[in-house]
């Protein structure tokens, strides 16, 4: 399970048990920081927080604010600012060159909320959250928030809504707009009588990962993407195979032919494939009925000779390789790490969907020019805030 729908999870459980709790998101972040905006604390009255801000460093200054947002019940919003003199930065144990804004709030309050984000991760369903998080206007309060869902009206939680037609209008505007952009940013709404800061956070499902042969050398690969949150199916056509016990991390099997993958799954662009049957009629074959479908990438095991071989016969039978096609082939699969044996071999084909995925060319990050992060999106939200 991922950290996002761990956190999301808890809230749930917590609220059916009856115990207090508040949430710290992160909203907000400038310069080097460890997290970024949308990264979780859940902190309940008794028990153990869940979630991650900082890596350690602040959570416990974190903690002891989210108890007085408690006992309160108000949200609150806290500035930890990285960039101050040494004595500071080093008293949180940090030294990135940053700062970061939190949203503290009663968990109980967005407990509504947090489960349409959780049913929505679950169901694959992209959804999108414009949440209030400090307002000059007495009659917006803070923790206010619209939802967008696909296909769907954006909606209020309940009790959860300004009441003020204008603001409500462009909240539900720039919750649409991040369904639609995939961008989670910090924005201001501003008024006659005053300024309304809104983080706007887009949810997307996590990656689907298709493992086409559930040989021996899958196992490590589900595991690893299944430790991600990633959701993973896989498919062969040996039901001796697809068996819970060996693939404990596995959402879904696929009792299949090779060539009609395609027509048991919706191969669309969060779908990352792998072809690992070591059959070269059965890789062919799930070659063939991958190629031409809205997937984002294609792993083949084996040396590049075999693909190209498998290329040409599938060539011979007028299956034509299309531009688009040739750009997502990665075979072999995974990143050049010199990965030897199964386990490692996964850990490079797991690094490089990732790197896919977020558009990265990986390599050293030493040998990186710009920042670790995209600064799109936080060159935004500061110029937002």
């Amino acid at each position: 399970m991922g950290e996002t729908a761990e956190v999301l999870s808890a809230i749930s459980a917590l609220q059916a048990q009856g115990q207090r709790m508040a949430l710290a998101t992160i909203v907000g972040v400038k310069g080097s920081t460890y997290r970024r905006a949308g990264a979780r604390l859940l902190v309940p009255d008794a028990g153990e927080p869940v979630g991650n801000l900082s890596g350690g460093c602040l959570e416990g200054e974190v903690e002891g604010l989210a108890r007085s947002v408690m006992a309160e019940g108000r949200p609150r919003l806290a500035l930890f600012d990285l960039t101050a003199d040494d004595e500071v930065i080093w008293g949180w144990g940090l030294g990135c060159n940053g700062a970061i804004e939190v949203f503290i709030e009663p968990a109980d309050k967005a407990a509504e909320t947090a489960e349409a984000l959780r049913l929505a991760l679950e169901q694959e369903r992209p959804i999108a959250v414009a949440t209030v998080i400090s307002s000059d206007l007495d009659t917006v309060p803070t923790g206010a928030r619209v939802l967008a869902r696909s296909g769907e009206a954006a909606e209020w939680g309940a009790g959860q809504g300004s009441g003020q037609g204008a603001v409500d209008a462009a909240l539900t505007e720039l919750a649409v707009g991040a369904l639609s952009t995939g961008v989670t940013e910090t924005r201001t709404i501003s008024w006659p009588d005053g300024d309304v800061r809104v983080f706007v956070e887009a949810l997307h499902p996590p990656i689907r990962l298709l493992v086409c042969g559930a040989g021996h050398d899958a196992i490590p690969l589900v595991a690893a993407a299944s430790a991600l949150g990633w959701r993973v199916v896989v498919a062969d056509d040996r039901d001796a195979f697809l068996d819970a016990g060996r693939f404990p991390g596995a959402g879904r099997f696929l009792r299949t032919e090779p060539v009609a993958v395609a027509d048991a799954i919706d191969l669309d662009r969060r779908t990352f494939a792998v072809v690992m049957s070591h059959n070269y009629l059965r890789d062919r074959d799930y070659l063939r009925a991958l190629l031409g479908t809205d997937v984002a990438y294609i792993g083949m095991l084996g040396p590049n000779e075999r693909l190209r071989r498998l290329l040409d016969d599938l060539g011979r039978q007028e299956v034509v390789l299309a531009g688009v096609d040739s750009a997502k082939l990665h075979g072999p699969a995974g990143l050049d790490i010199g990965a030897e044996g199964p386990e490692e071999i996964a850990s490079a084909i797991v690094a490089e969907v990732l790197a896919v995925s977020r558009g990265r060319g990986a390599g050293f990050l030493r040998d990186r020019s710009g920042p670790i992060h995209d600064r799109a999106q936080t060159d935004r939200a500061a110029a937002a805030g």
